[in-house]
Formats: C-alpha cells, structure tokens, sequence
C-alpha cells in the first residue's frame, strides 16, 4: 500500500480576463467542474471564484499530475461552457494556470479564502491577488508572460 497526499491549489482565468462567468449561474460550472474531478478521482475542498476566474483547491491521486488535471478540467469545462447558453460571453480560458501544492493543515485556510472570494475582490483586483500569491509561494513571476493575452 502507497500513501499519498497531493493537495493543490488550483487558479486560472477566463480568456483576456474577461467577466464571462455570470454570478447567477457560477454554481453550475462549479458543480460541472466538481464532476470533472470526481471522475478523475481526485477529492475537490472547494471550487470557486469570479467572474473572470475561477479557485479549485483538490487533492489528487498519486497517478495523476496537476497539469493533466487542470488540463482535463479546462478543456473539458470549457467545452460545456461553449454549449451552455448560460454562459453566452464565454470564450475560453486563458494558457497559463497556478498548480500551487498545498499541505493538509492548510486546508481549511484555503477552503475559507475560496469561500471568501466576492468579499476579498471588493479590496484587490485579480491581477493583485494573483500577484500575491505567486510571490508567497516562492514562484518567480517572468513579466513577459504575466498574464499575457493570448
């Protein structure tokens, strides 16, 4: 028997961070998102965000990479996205993500800040919050890419 633990904390943004993901109807891509990761076989915490992003925060299993995952969960939610005339704005997701590992005695933290999203973005913009946790995690931001738009 293997023991593993792979939690992480998961963030991407809309195509040009445009607000394509309308408030009233984010439940239910959070709720097609979950279904993805269950499929998957990962455990998801806590799924969501914004209208021009989304937070995932997911323990994986040990065959699986994160780049696969949120490889699977983007594609395959935006497909959805495209067919749901909920989400009629809805171009795509941008190239780039963080796939931040995350200990288990954090968890509850990360479940509260995705929670607390809407109260947070009242104070800091996307590309702050972004920024920020980037940086505390020790990820050297490259600003020929940052949040780039294409």
């Amino acid at each position: 028997m293997s023991y593993t633990s792979s939690y992480y904390h998961v963030v991407f943004r809309t195509y040009r961070s445009e607000q394509t993901i309308p408030v009233e109807h984010e439940r239910e891509l959070y709720a097609y998102m979950f279904g993805i990761a269950r499929n998957l076989r990962c455990t998801t915490l806590r799924i969501g965000g914004m209208p021009d992003h989304v937070h995932l925060f997911v323990s994986l299993p040990p065959t699986l990479s994160i780049a696969s995952f949120v490889q699977r969960v983007k594609t395959d939610s935006s497909k959805w996205l495209k067919a749901n005339p909920n989400f009629p704005r809805f171009q795509g997701w941008a190239r780039e993500y963080a796939g931040i590992s995350k200990s288990s005695c954090e968890k509850d933290t990360i479940v509260n800040y995705i929670m607390r999203q809407k109260e947070h973005h009242k104070r800091f913009s996307f590309e702050e919050e972004y920024r920020a946790l980037l940086e505390e995690n020790g990820i050297v931001i490259d600003e020929r890419y940052f949040l780039r738009n294409d």
